[in-house]
């Protein structure tokens, strides 16, 4: 009974040792949270709630890395949204390229569709790489692109931007016509604070921004998020 005791005890042990161990990341990359305790994060490819159907492959824990300048500027920019009681919630960063060749894949399997109602209804699949949707490399793997919206800081609700995050369609692109006037006004209202703040957008998706003056902008990661 004792050596059983001892051999779980020390089982446990190595596992608490394992969970604490500290990641060291590459120079100039950070753990968002440790800069911004509290941004609210949502890494959509850690769960199965995203285009693919299943957590993508590098995403081993719901924890936004990014460049540091990055989060230096998101600071600036979630203290804007604050004086009016709102907030940023962020639903991808730093993407490892094993993520984007995961992505890769599943548009080759055309009949994988299993959430095609809910990210891309009107999109034949084998034209997600013809129509840009999807790409052998994202600006996500350098470090300082990242995809996001705002909340309500009170309820914690995301304002109405027109359409899902990641819905791939003309009802994502920044200036879509087709918007009511709230849908403008939250549109315009992030898409101007991140300018602000020296992000540059993408007009086919009103979530993605990109920091200017990228201290990696030739660079694709792959080191797993843990």
């Amino acid at each position: 009974m004792k050596l059983k005791i001892a051999v779980i005890s020390l089982v446990l042990f190595f596992f608490l040792m394992h969970q604490n161990q500290k990641i060291d990341l590459p120079k100039g990359f950070v753990y968002a949270k440790t800069m911004m305790p509290d941004l609210d994060v949502e890494l959509r490819y850690y769960s199965s709630h995203n285009f693919v159907g299943d957590t993508i492959d590098g995403y081993k824990a719901n924890k936004l890395i990014l460049t540091e300048e990055t989060v230096n500027a998101l600071k600036k920019v979630q203290h804007d949204l604050q004086q009016q009681n709102l907030c940023l919630k962020v639903y991808d960063g730093y993407r490892p390229q094993r993520a984007v060749n995961h992505f890769m894949r599943w548009a080759k399997d055309l009949n994988d569709t299993i959430n095609k109602q809910e990210f891309y209804p009107d999109v034949e699949k084998r034209y997600l790489f013809r129509e840009e949707y999807i790409a052998t490399r994202s600006g996500h793997s350098r470090g300082s692109t990242l995809d996001l919206t705002i909340i309500d800081g009170i309820t914690n609700e995301p304002l109405d931007m027109g359409s899902p995050y990641d819905f791939f369609g003309k009802e994502s692109w920044v200036n879509h016509p087709d918007l009511t006037d709230e849908q403008k006004a939250n549109r315009q209202l992030l898409q101007g604070v991140m300018l602000k703040h020296n992000f540059r957008n993408y007009a086919k998706e009103w979530w993605h921004f990109t920091l200017r003056w990228e201290p990696f902008p030739s660079t694709y990661f792959d080191f797993e998020i843990e």
